[in-house]
């Protein structure tokens, strides 16, 4: 008798870079678990992350349109319901949105991921100051409480992807080498000053291409004056589709990014990601998956001591703002230049 195929639904609506961090996770579990079936519940914004995945579907949905309100929430787990039978749930999200959503799932077996709150909150008052479980382990624990334990030791990535003619005339590789620049984050406690980094592009694009990423129509006006001043610099901010996107990040050689979504998703491709952290640090269990610690360049505690001030970055002293400015450009430069 063949062995009945079980289905696992994944549910995480967002962020970006709380979903990007899912996608190592899932290509272990289909790789080490083939016989799997997996759908993803997410936004559609998110759907192109799970493109080269085996076994595995994703369905999106429109939280402020179609599957708004608690009504919503019930017509989306009806339509769940309709064409699928789910073994299990694995809530990574864990929020009320979800937990009202699994009342009306036709299922037996939820597991939903501790998010470790209590133990983020005393490092960010200062009771101690040592790494905590990653995001990438707690996801990876859900999945073990259904009885699938997962190794996340050696992890495999897509290929890089073969550019299309035209996305390769609009950035102009020519085959040098690449790096990404990702400036932005949510909070500004998270950023580089922008007036550092322009040292920092200025020095980089004498040598190398450089991309940059954003969104929003603040971040592509600032992005545009980096291009504008320097040669071998493409703003790919607002221009280019998110599938678009992603292949270009597949191609490039490093990704310098703040700690925010372009992080996890060049680290979900397999790319060097050297990332730069203000009033947030790694201990909290963010950082981007696969990438060795000296990777992630820190802000000085001695001048800076109570960071993390927050696990998100949204909370910090005033003074605190520009905490990452205590990186010097010529260290991110030279960390940059150490692995291209």
């Amino acid at each position: 008798m063949l062995k009945q195929t079980k289905h696992i639904l994944v549910i995480r609506f967002s962020a970006m870079g709380d979903v990007a961090m899912m996608v190592p996770v899932l290509r272990a579990i289909t790789q080490q678990y083939p016989e799997l079936k997996i759908t993803v519940l997410t936004k559609p914004f998110f759907k192109p992350f799970f493109r080269d995945l085996e076994n595995v579907t994703v369905f999106t949905a429109d939280l402020k349109g179609k599957y708004k309100g608690a009504f919503g929430i019930y017509k989306l787990a009806k339509e769940l319901n309709k064409n699928n039978r789910f073994y299990a749930v694995a809530d990574l999200h864990s929020v009320l949105r979800t937990k009202i959503l699994k009342k009306f799932i036709r299922c037996k077996r939820f597991v939903s991921i501790d998010k470790g709150r209590k133990m983020k909150k005393a490092l960010t008052l200062g009771a101690f100051f040592s790494p905590l479980k990653t995001t990438h382990q707690r996801y990876a624990d859900v999945f073990k409480t259904l009885g699938y334990p997962l190794d996340l030791s050696n992890p495999q990535f897509p290929k890089k992807v073969v550019l299309k003619p035209e996305t390769q005339n609009f950035v102009g590789l020519n085959l040098k080498t690449t790096i990404g620049i990702a400036p932005f984050a949510a909070h500004e406690g998270k950023m580089y000053p922008l007036d550092l980094l322009k040292q920092v592009v200025e020095a980089l694009s004498k040598e190398y291409k450089i991309l940059l990423f954003g969104g929003g129509i603040g971040e592509i006006n600032a992005l545009n004056e980096f291009q504008k001043s320097f040669e071998n610099v493409t703003n790919i901010a607002g221009k280019l589709s998110i599938d678009e996107e992603l292949d270009l990040i597949s191609n490039l050689d490093v990704m310098l990014s703040m700690d925010s979504g372009n992080a996890h998703i060049a680290a979900m491709l397999g790319i060097k990601v050297v990332t730069i952290w203000g009033v947030t640090h790694p201990f909290a269990g963010f950082a981007p998956f696969n990438q060795p610690e000296d990777f992630a360049l820190l802000a000085d505690r001695i001048t800076y001591p109570k960071i993390p001030t927050s696990i998100y970055g949204n909370k910090y002293p005033e003074s605190y703002k520009g905490a990452s400015g205590s990186i010097l450009p010529e260290t991110i430069i030279q960390k940059i230049k150490s692995l291209v």
